[in-house]
């Protein structure tokens, strides 16, 4: 926990920084912008300014002078517009304080630059217009500049809002994801734990020796399903692994009422699953197929990969539950809890391409299918 708050406060800090840098060159790369037109216009009209008596390279020094003073003014707006809270206002907030602070920031502007210009510098008066229209001009202007960094800066920062609430959006799913897997992970141990005390139960009765040995292999059972609980998917190789110690159980307790067939590709055993899925699927094949059928039964494994999907079938014996019997399985057992949690764990894993359904098939058994996409959706 603390290490990954660390690594997101280091994120966080990266972020900060990046935003920074961009702040810096989007300011650079708008007022150099527009201090180039400008100066390019002065170069143009410099034969104007000559007859003028105005040197040409004072104008030119004059008016980056000017743009400086834009650049920073609009660097102390920002410190303003954070410090009162204006990213997070509506539009219909925003936009008279922007009209206004653009009017009152470009008339500090013109007073400045004609204050320093004509005052301090003693700069040659060559406009047709008098003085007080040419500030009343000037002031426009500055205002519209102003008013179109305002413009862009609010609508970054718009899009900045809109990802962000996207990116909380989707942290939000993926905590709602995890709560529900632990949730569902919560609900898998105690529901095997119990399945597998009955077994050992009735062993103990039958056969105290076999009975020591399938301590042993419950034991490993119970390790595993408390280790793989940690972990979202793990190899259908290790479930594989814990299926053969509760089949082994199972054969002590039912002995030639319950046959195994395996057909399991190679390519398979690699898969990710999630943990205790096999073993659920097994264990209610053998609850419903072999247990409750005199002369028992074949229960038949399969795992393939085809199509970038992988595709796992439990079969046993029997016939597809009516609502009414399978009411009644509910009330009695907890081995719906069991496919109803692995089937709601395969959706949140892996979407809603991942699916489990149970078919009935013609000669008398019911298949468990699963089938588990292997690539992400295009």
């Amino acid at each position: 926990m603390v290490r990954s708050e660390a690594m997101s406060a280091d994120t966080e800090a990266k972020l900060l920084r990046a935003k920074n840098r961009l702040y810096v060159l989007c300011q650079l790369v708008g007022w150099g912008g527009l201090t180039g037109i400008n100066l390019f216009y002065l170069r143009v009209s410099k034969d104007a300014a000559a007859a003028s008596g105005r040197d040409p390279l004072l104008d030119n020094a004059v008016f980056v002078m000017v743009m400086l003073q834009g650049l920073l003014l609009s660097h102390y707006l920002r410190s303003l517009i954070r410090r009162w809270g204006w990213k997070q206002l509506g539009w219909a907030a925003l936009l008279p304080r922007v009209v206004g602070m653009s009017i009152l920031a470009s008339v500090l502007w013109s007073a400045v630059s004609f204050g320093y210009m004509y005052l301090v510098l003693q700069y040659p008066w060559t406009s047709k217009l008098s003085p007080v229209p040419a500030l009343l001009v000037t002031t426009v202007n500055g205002a519209l500049v102003l008013g179109g960094w305002f413009c862009v800066y609010f609508v970054y920062h718009t899009f900045e809002r809109l990802r962000h609430m996207q990116v909380e959006q989707l942290r939000l799913a993926a905590s709602v994801k995890e709560a529900e897997l632990r949730a569902l992970k919560s609900q898998v141990n105690p529901h095997f734990l119990f399945n597998s005390l009955n077994s050992l139960r009735a062993l103990i009765d039958e056969d105290a020796p076999k009975a020591r040995e399938s301590v042993t292999r419950l034991a490993n059972m119970l390790r595993y399903s408390l280790q793989s609980g940690q972990q979202e998917t793990v190899p259908l190789e290790e479930e594989i692994r814990i299926v053969e110690d509760y089949l082994a159980l199972e054969l002590i307790r039912h002995e030639d009422r319950l046959r195994v067939r395996w057909t399991v590709s190679d390519d398979a055993r690699a898969r990710p699953v999630p943990p205790m899925l096999l073993q659920t699927l097994v264990e209610n094949a053998v609850k419903y197929g072999i247990s409750t059928r005199r002369e028992g039964g074949e229960v038949i494994i399969t795992a393939r990969v085809e199509e970038d999907n992988l595709h796992i079938g439990v079969t046993n014996p029997g016939e597809m539950a009516t609502p009414a019997s399978a009411a009644a399985a509910r009330a009695g057992s907890s081995t719906g809890v069991g496919l109803r949690n692995a089937s709601e764990r395969l959706q949140l894993l892996f979407g809603d391409r991942a699916r489990l359904t149970l078919t009935a098939e013609s000669a008398g058994s019911v298949t468990a299918h699963v089938l588990i996409p292997l690539k992400p959706a295009k």
